[in-house]
């Protein structure tokens, strides 16, 4: 038996390496095939070659499907929509283990007809067997937290990131879109000296071309003695969440992520929009966001403007148990079982459904 881990993109490795070391403790070989991007290649190689995966680079998805129709390995695994999911049901079996949990395009990945969909708590479980009745969904949770339930992800100490050990850490961790990053006051970090940040942007940000505002805000803001600003060699989120105090995000699936460790976060619901998703075109954010955002709202503390930011982060610093009783309530019911069993489940049932 073999798994086949399909990596559209680097960010959605952390996801799938849980589920790797699983199934490699159980004597199963597992091989990661990542798409060519040539402005990424060296932070690829280097990624993979340090977490000892075995891999093998395409250029496309229709490439993808060549190989594995060669390959035929008993399972591969998608971390997002596949076009070609059909043509490998002949010889492999294919599963869906969508890259994050938050509120854009959740349930549109499952319009490629997986062998399998694993799902991350009852409310989209139930979401996902009303639009698509024929379809397998299995409830088993969210596996990119486990190695924090375990303990075992490579940690990191606020020194090592050239950041005061004695003061409270903010992570900062926006998506690309719809993104609070230029809603923020230029010069944001001085307002909060009295705290360490930590800035985790989604991927796209660190190196999208259209994206060159944002880039051009981590430039500034890295120049703060407060701030530890991630690279694009800082692929996993996951060491930098185990030693924050509190989140700030805006429609990134981090937000749910983070409160599901029982931490507090902040939800900044403002956001630089497009023209394209203003007046009467913001049907386009809508249908792009959802309305599972809402859920933000009881798993954290929702701010529409920066200086009620400022405020609710002295807040939360003060009070962490502030909206405790609902976040496990809304976590269990969105992410699942928080219990570190999450990769163990998913590889026990690759290996007994062949």
């Amino acid at each position: 038996m073999n798994v086949f881990f399909d990596i559209k993109h680097l960010y959605y490795l952390p996801q799938y390496l849980p589920v790797k070391a699983a199934l490699t403790s159980k004597g199963i070989e597992c091989h990661f095939v990542l798409y060519k991007q040539q402005d990424l290649q060296e932070v690829m190689i280097k990624y993979v070659e340090q977490e000892s995966l075995t891999y093998t680079f395409v250029e496309n998805s229709d490439e993808a499907t060549c190989f594995y129709q060669i390959e035929k390995p008993t399972w591969i695994v998608f971390g997002d929509y596949f076009k070609n999911i059909e043509q490998l049901h002949q010889h492999s079996n294919t599963a869906l283990m969508q890259h994050g949990i938050g509120p854009k395009a959740y349930f549109d990945a499952s319009r490629s007809n997986a062998t399998v969909r694993f799902v991350e708590g009852q409310y989209r479980l139930k979401k996902l067997q009303q639009r698509f009745p024929k379809n397998n969904f299995i409830d088993t949770g969210f596996a990119k937290l486990d190695p924090i339930i375990n303990q075992e992800h490579a940690s990191i100490s606020l020194t090592d990131l050239g950041l005061d050990p004695l003061k409270k850490t903010i992570l900062y961790a926006p998506t690309f879109y719809p993104s609070s990053i230029e809603c923020l006051a230029k010069d944001w970090p001085s307002d909060l000296d009295n705290y360490n940040i930590i800035i985790k942007p989604h991927f796209f940000s660190l190196y999208k071309k259209k994206l060159k505002n944002h880039q051009g805000c981590f430039r500034h803001w890295q120049k703060f003695p407060n701030v530890y600003m991630a690279d694009l060699n800082d692929v996993s989120i996951i060491p930098f969440m185990s030693i924050s105090d509190v989140l700030i995000s805006d429609a990134s699936s981090t937000l749910l992520e983070f409160t599901a460790l029982n931490k507090p976060a902040i939800w900044t619901d403002f956001y630089k929009l497009r023209w394209s998703y203003r007046g009467i075109l913001s049907y386009r954010y809508k249908k792009r966001i959802g309305v599972e955002i809402n859920f933000f709202a009881k798993v954290a503390e929702q701010v529409t403007c920066y200086a009620d930011m400022l405020t609710a982060i002295d807040d939360v610093m003060i009070n962490p148990q502030s909206k405790e009783a609902q976040r496990l309530e809304m976590i269990e019911l969105l992410v699942g079982k928080v219990d570190g069993k999450v990769s163990q489940r998913i590889a026990e049932y690759l290996i007994s459904t062949r």
